[in-house]
């Protein structure tokens, strides 16, 4: 079994689960999770865990995220991108400077309503199964956080252009080939830093409201997830000829590489099974980089066994001069998840 994260692009067409199902036949395992959708029409970095990896799935869907993305200003879609049913739409006439304001007034902390169409649930149900039913539900505002946003350019389009499709297919373009009067529109590209559970096509849709035209996100890829990046991303098709040819695993994130950070400890021998059972583990019980007297309270060890294999993550507690089990990675028995 491998265990580690892999960076994978996600192309177009696919869903984060379909991903996860062609690596499932590609590698021959089963513990296999992703972490974090994106939309089948996004494109990007997805990263994959795999093995004990997967229990880095939570911590890795935390992490900020920075995309780039398309929106038209002077329309609006039921869904806020262009897979959509037109609700409005409008010529625009808006200067420059007027469009980056308002795209800039969104940076810093932002109450976002998440869209109907989205795999949020209420009473149980996702919002996307209601709007397919033709209800909308109300939906709490929440908090997230847009660290940075870059504008690239700011283009007036015609009705003619705007009914074409980028020839670039690895992308959403904007499907509107059946409706070819539409007026004058204008196309944004801009890059977006922000945290987790932020939609870009809410954000699209709010820059477009703030201005009173409308805005509509056409294409989306993720670029970067935490330290994984959109130029050491690898399609499904490269990790299938990798996988064949043997030479996966030096392209395989091994999970104790996203804690280099915290010190390392290794178990003592007399203590080797409290730790393959996740108990607490003495002040002596093993040999840390840092004397005890040098750790903080609350402060966290990447702890290794005898072999050498990445066990698990401790955190320091203080009084009792002893460390507590956070998340196990090693596959012992009895030990905790």
């Amino acid at each position: 079994m491998i265990n580690g994260i892999i960076n994978v692009y996600k192309e177009r067409g696919f869903t984060s689960h379909d991903v996860v199902a062609k690596l499932r036949g590609i590698l021959h395992q089963k513990k296999i999770g992703h972490t974090g959708t994106l939309d089948p029409d996004a494109v990007g970095v997805l990263p994959v865990c795999l093995g004990s990896g997967t229990r880095l799935c939570d911590l890795l869907t935390d992490t900020d995220k920075v995309y780039r993305a398309g929106f038209v200003l002077g329309m609006a879609t039921d869904t806020q991108d262009a897979s959509g049913r037109i609700l409005s739409e409008t010529e625009v006439s808006l200067e420059d400077t007027a469009i980056r304001e308002a795209a800039l007034s969104f940076v810093g902390a932002y109450d976002q309503i998440p869209p109907m169409y989205s795999a949020l649930k209420v009473n149980g149900k996702k919002l996307y199964q209601l709007a397919r039913e033709g209800r909308e539900v109300e939906r709490s505002a929440r908090r997230v956080q847009i660290g940075r946003i870059e504008i690239h350019s700011i283009e007036r389009i015609s009705s003619a252009s705007l009914a074409l499709v980028d020839d670039d297919t690895s992308v959403a373009g904007i499907p509107l080939a059946d409706t070819p009067e539409l007026p004058e529109k204008i196309l944004v590209t801009m890059t977006v830093a922000c945290s987790k559970g932020t939609y870009i096509r809410t954000l699209c849709d709010d820059i477009g409201r703030k201005l009173g035209v409308g805005g509509c996100m056409t294409s989306l890829e993720r670029i970067r997830v935490g330290r994984f990046d959109m130029d050491h991303a690898l399609r499904l098709g490269e990790i299938e000829a990798m996988a064949a040819q043997g030479r996966l695993s030096a392209f395989v994130t091994p999970v104790d590489e996203m804690f280099m950070d915290l010190p390392r400890a290794v178990i003592r021998e007399e203590s080797v099974k409290l730790l393959h059972n996740g108990n607490p583990l003495g002040a002596g019980c093993v040999a840390c980089d840092m004397d005890f007297s040098q750790l903080s309270h609350g402060q966290q060890v990447r702890v290794y066994d005898r072999d050498g294999t990445f066990a698990a993550i401790y955190s320091v507690e203080k009084s009792r001069r002893e460390f507590k089990v956070v998340k196990m990675f090693g596959d012992f028995f009895g030990a905790g998840k």
